[in-house]
């Protein structure tokens, strides 16, 4: 469900995940108005209100919580991409200090695995599955790199180099494969909605004599919260939907510095 909601356009996700819930929010608050009237729970406004200052505290650091983990897992996210396209790059120079031949088959597989990771790795973490080709792309370019001994102690630091970075790749590689799934545990998103609607329902039984003002009141809140949500649901896939990480990095590697077919 959540990757279904951040893979939709931002504009239709924002109409379910904001505005529909505000809006049904307001209508239960008139309709609990109506069905209990004014008297019975104006008398509980104090008590109430003291149980919804702490209710309200212990959402918010949960749900503040959520938000600031996947903030922090979408920069990572990013970072990763931007570590792969470094060290294909730094890869790329490292392979004019090689044999000729050797270098010339290290550039074809960088230029083989970077169009790999774009065209199948992409589309496959949106989906929040793997792929395969990538990964055959990256076991020839580590083939290509440790074909040939290293005669000299020149190319024996360029070959350990090599191997670095090809960590490096690696590395980078399974750090964003990882995120694509998602960060907030599915128990978590349970416990996030669940804790909005106590929130929103302790709003139904304050007794306040302006209709409009609790319509108001009850909508603000609504809305604070469910953006909230809809911000954690946006960012928590960080290679799902209009609000993503993309492959810009490794394009520009692929068009800035390699060399092939």
């Amino acid at each position: 469900m959540i990757v279904y909601l951040s893979s939709q356009p931002i504009w239709l996700s924002f109409v379910l995940v904001v505005v529909a819930p505000t809006v049904l929010a307001i209508a239960i608050a008139l309709v609990v108005r109506r069905t209990m009237g004014l008297e019975r729970p104006e008398t509980n406004n104090e008590v109430a209100g003291f149980k919804f200052a702490v209710v309200g505290v212990v959402y918010a650091v949960l749900l503040g919580f959520a938000v600031i983990v996947v903030w922090e897992k979408f920069h990572a996210a990013e970072t990763a991409v931007n570590q792969e396209a470094s060290a294909i790059v730094t890869l790329d120079r490292l392979s004019l200090d090689m044999s000729p031949a050797v270098g010339a088959a290290v550039r074809a597989r960088l230029v083989a695995y970077t169009r790999a990771a774009i065209a199948e790795d992409w589309p496959a973490m949106a989906e929040g599955r793997t792929n395969s080709a990538a990964t055959a792309r990256l076991d020839d370019l580590y083939a290509a790199a440790t074909s040939e001994p290293a005669a000299t102690p020149g190319q024996a630091a360029v070959l350990a180099e090599t191997l670095s970075r090809l960590g490096e790749l690696s590395e980078a590689r399974r750090t964003r494969l990882l995120l694509a799934s998602g960060v907030v545990p599915g128990v978590v998103w349970a416990v996030l909605f669940a804790g909005a609607f106590v929130t929103l329902a302790f709003t139904f039984f304050f007794g306040v004599r302006s209709a409009g003002s609790q319509v108001i009141m009850t909508g603000m809140l609504a809305t604070l919260i469910f953006m909230a949500l809809y911000v954690t649901i946006q960012i928590d896939h960080p290679f799902t939907g209009p609000t993503s990480v993309g492959a810009e990095s490794l394009r520009t590697a692929l068009e800035g510095r390699l060399a092939g077919p």
